[in-house]
């Protein structure tokens, strides 16, 4: 168990990523560890066990330890004890070996009656996500004496996993008999195997605040949400980023969505500009939206691109992307505007000058590769927006992983 602050994690986890050989001397320099434990990822919680469910401990909780947001909160909606286990399990969009785990942010409230969960064990199967799980990590956890700290938890463990189980025990300063506990944010690094494209968005769910209809057609999607919600977005892996708006009043919605092995749809979901809440529904074949009879709409003039990805600090499309390359040709080839813009968005990481540039130079990346594929020089041209013009919070990872987009503008 290793502590130091958040911005030397990245220096040690890429000179263990350098020392396993996983990338060459050159990508790490340009690298960066990607949170693999995250819902921005494509882990999804499948179980809440232990003390969880006694002390009200739901899928909200479960979504905010890896929602990206490394401020600390309050885990358990009801008290329990100093021998508190709270078990969750997490199930991984393809098989992961994990090189280190971590917990930013290991802060207390001042408060008799609060505390910060005092130790985190880490397991993983590569079977279900009822096991049998072997450990992978673990340690106590001390009181960072700042933000902006976190514990490092080094694997002992690399075999490749599908289900992460994440038991938190007690407290580190209980001085109550019944007392709430705190949490931040679990970590975890290593290399994933490629993610396969779902094509598991074509369906109808309900549940509490849900009334959903989707329909897929490769990476693209479009649906109804509430009674008069209409929503598009596109297929990154597992995920689906979307964003939609109401017929009637206008009010924006984004989403960040997955499906999960026994067709449930779980994600997030922020609607105005309000923080992001658990969304998820159970499948409901018979539900009847105004999206029934309707065809999903292509990817063209006027529509937000999720998914096209490039290399970390790098106007380099990666391969994963060209489908939805492929994608916006066919809409583009079609479409009889004269001229189309590329503006492209990022998140708040970096400088805003930085973020400017980098933006138009993956913007101009997409317009090259529209006209690799056969539209015309002259009526393709590129602008970056930077991180002006959000559509989500930067504050969690889900957020973010929205505002990087491309959206296409018609003349």
């Amino acid at each position: 168990m290793i502590r130091l602050p958040i911005k030397n994690l990245c220096l040690l986890l890429a000179l263990w990523v350098a020392a396993a050989a996983w990338l060459s001397a050159a990508e790490v320099e340009q690298s960066q560890p990607v949170d693999l434990l995250s819902l921005a990822q494509g882990a999804v919680p499948v179980g809440i066990e232990g003390a969880g469910p006694t002390l009200r401990v739901g899928r909200s909780e479960a979504l905010r330890m890896i929602d990206g947001d490394r401020r600390g909160f309050v885990l358990t909606p009801k008290p329990g004890g100093a021998d508190t286990e709270i078990v969750v399990v997490y199930e991984l969009p393809a098989l992961t070996t994990f090189e280190a785990f971590a917990v930013p942010n290991v802060l207390e409230t001042p408060s008799p009656s609060q505390t910060f969960v005092r130790t985190v064990s880490i397991a993983g199967s590569e079977t279900g996500h009822d096991g049998p799980f072997e450990e992978l990590a673990g340690g106590t956890l001390d009181t960072h004496p700042k933000k902006g700290e976190t514990t490092v938890l080094p694997a002992t463990n690399e075999k490749p996993v599908r289900w992460v189980q994440v038991t938190l025990g007690g407290g580190i300063n209980i001085e109550r008999e019944k007392t709430f506990f705190e949490f931040s944010e679990i970590l975890g690094y290593g290399k994933q195997e490629q993610v396969p494209l779902s094509q598991a968005f074509t369906g109808k769910w309900k549940g509490r605040g849900v009334r959903l209809e989707l329909k897929q057609d490769g990476i693209r999607v479009s649906g109804c949400y509430d009674r008069d919600g209409e929503l598009e977005g596109t297929v990154s892996g597992n995920l689906l980023h979307a964003t939609g708006k109401t017929s009637k009043s206008g009010i924006p919605s984004t989403f960040v969505l997955s499906v999960s092995s026994n067709d449930e749809v779980i994600g997030v979901r922020s609607t105005n500009g309000a923080p992001f809440q658990l969304y998820s529904g159970e499948a409901a074949p018979a539900l009847t939206t105004a999206c029934s009879e309707r065809s999903v709409a292509p990817i063209g003039c006027g529509s937000v691109i999720h998914g096209i990805h490039f290399d970390f600090d790098s106007a380099t499309i990666r391969p994963e992307s060209e489908e939805h390359l492929d994608a916006l040709y066919n809409g583009l080839r079609s479409s009889t505007a004269t001229a189309v813009t590329v503006v492209g968005h990022t998140s708040s990481e970096g400088s805003e000058a930085y973020n400017d540039k980098l933006s138009l130079r993956r913007a101009e990346a997409v317009a090259a590769a529209m006209v690799a594929r056969g539209i015309e020089a002259g009526r393709v041209s590129a602008q970056g927006r930077g991180e002006k013009h959000p559509i989500a919070d930067n504050a969690t990872e889900a957020g973010r992983s929205l505002n990087r987009r491309v959206e296409i503008k018609c003349h």
